[in-house]
């Protein structure tokens, strides 16, 4: 195997983390535990950020951790370290043990069964996670300053800045458990953002923009980042309230992929299972519009959500998680399947790049053609608060974008609310655009809902 410390700045070498996971499972085992998981990591990383072209911060991260579970029967106890001597790993995998020796028993608790977990070939399918980027200080320091520089050339409007910033981090883990499951991989994440405000007179706007992926070299050009944030805070300018009332309201593709969010939160195992979802009971239910359909592809290309087996080391594997507005499945691990009755989906530790898309939608169904399709209401490109209740679905948040008026954008707007409910809004979607964006993990095109509560001036 390769060692990954000889260009990738790391400090451990993969066979280093596979002989502690070993040696701690094997404590476990010597200690009485009928069953254990561990993981070792580490993760490397630089940020750098800038205001007004002059430097703001340097930080270099370097972290480490092994985190062990131990189960006694159908009792569990963890515990987790960042010291890797020996001695440290022995008591923590002591503590871990002493713990589960209090704990009351619990009959979901326990692995995942042998038949669920990642077969070798399985968790070593390379889904190409790891781009490292050999970059300084000084580099990141110029690209974050050419960001900024390219937003407040944009127009003599952009007068200030709430700065610009580049981060590179990367990691690797191996992890193992006593039923034979034993994996590992390395991973990348670089971003580049920049957030200029502009101003006339006593009006100012602040907008933000920023690009992310797995492989530095697919990152957007930093002056293309910095003048599009800037062409988004100076259209912002003018902006002024609406009246209270209901409209459709059009959701910018980044801001789409937060109901499909939500949506994932209200059919995940936890809240179900403590019935705190107003999703209870969906599966095999149509709580979707019929013309909307939701697919998982675990094994995405540098995907950001791609992974070949989950937190527990259960295999993952493409699915359509809803197919024509109808619920297919749950998001479980195996812990919360054995709560409801059901089997693990492969999900603990979260969804795998999902797709919410539209069976009505057109190639040529851009954000004009929905701004269109819109007609007369609210196109939606920032959010605000926290208000969304996931036992309810009542949703109810701070917004900001432009009215739209015959199909096109009439002004900006700020200081209004939008208020609906989530199981009404995600059967109340109208269309979904082809201008589809990927926002962490979840994609999705831009989403008009029918109609919802504004409140305005």
């Amino acid at each position: 195997m390769t060692d990954l410390r000889a260009d990738r700045g790391f400090a451990f070498s993969r066979e280093h983390f596979q002989q502690m996971v070993e040696d701690t499972l094997a404590e476990a085992r010597r200690l009485g535990a009928s069953d254990a998981s561990v993981e070792v990591s580490e993760g490397v990383g630089l940020s750098v950020s800038v205001r007004k072209g002059e430097l703001e911060s340097v930080e270099r991260n370097r972290d480490k951790s092994l985190g062990i579970g131990v189960y006694i029967g159908r009792r569990r106890g963890s515990a987790s370290t960042s010291d890797f001597s020996p001695a440290a790993i022995r008591q923590t995998v002591r503590a871990a043990y002493d713990i589960a020796r209090f704990t009351a028993e619990d009959a979901a608790a326990g692995l995942p069964d042998v038949e669920d977990l990642a077969t070798p070939d399985e968790a070593a399918r390379d889904l190409g996670l790891f781009h490292p980027w050999d970059i300084d200080a000084t580099e990141a320091l110029g690209i974050a300053q050419r960001c900024e520089a390219a937003a407040l050339a944009t127009s003599a409007l952009v007068t200030n800045s709430e700065g610009a910033g580049v981060s590179v981090q990367q990691g690797h883990f191996r992890a193992g458990n006593t039923r034979g499951f034993r994996g590992g991989y390395a991973s990348s994440r670089h971003s580049l953002s920049v957030a200029p405000i502009a101003s006339r007179g006593r009006d100012m706007q602040r907008d933000a923009w920023f690009t992310s992926m797995r492989d530095w070299r697919e990152l957007a050009a930093p002056e293309a980042v910095g003048r599009y944030a800037a062409e988004r805070a100076l259209a912002r300018l003018a902006a002024r309230r609406v009246p209270t009332g209901e409209v459709p309201v059009l959701f910018e593709a980044p801001l789409a992929a937060g109901l499909l969010g939500a949506f994932v939160q209200a059919v995940s195992g936890g809240a179900l299972y403590r019935k705190a979802s107003f999703l209870l009971d969906s599966l095999g239910e149509r709580v979707l519009a019929g013309h909307v359909d939701v697919d998982e592809d675990p094994h995405q290309p540098k995907g950001k959500g791609s992974a070949p087996f989950d937190d527990e080391g259960v295999h993952t594997r493409a699915r359509r998680i809803v197919d024509a507005g109808v619920v297919k499945s749950y998001f479980l691990s195996s812990y919360s399947a054995r709560k409801l009755g059901l089997h693990t989906t492969g999900h603990a530790g979260g969804a795998h790049n999902l797709r919410m898309t539209s069976r009505l939608t057109q190639p040529g169904d851009d954000l004009d053609a929905m701004l269109r399709r819109l007609g007369r209401g609210l196109f939606v490109t920032e959010l605000m608060g926290q208000g969304v209740n996931g036992v309810t679905g009542d949703y109810s948040r701070g917004a900001a974008g432009y009215w739209v008026e015959g199909g096109q954008i009439a002004h900006p707007v700020h200081e209004v609310t939008v208020a609906g409910n989530l199981r009404e809004m995600l059967r109340d979607i109208a269309a979904i655009g082809a201008d589809a964006y990927t926002q962490g993990s979840r994609t999705a095109g831009s989403v008009l809902v029918s109609h919802m509560k504004l409140a305005g001036a």
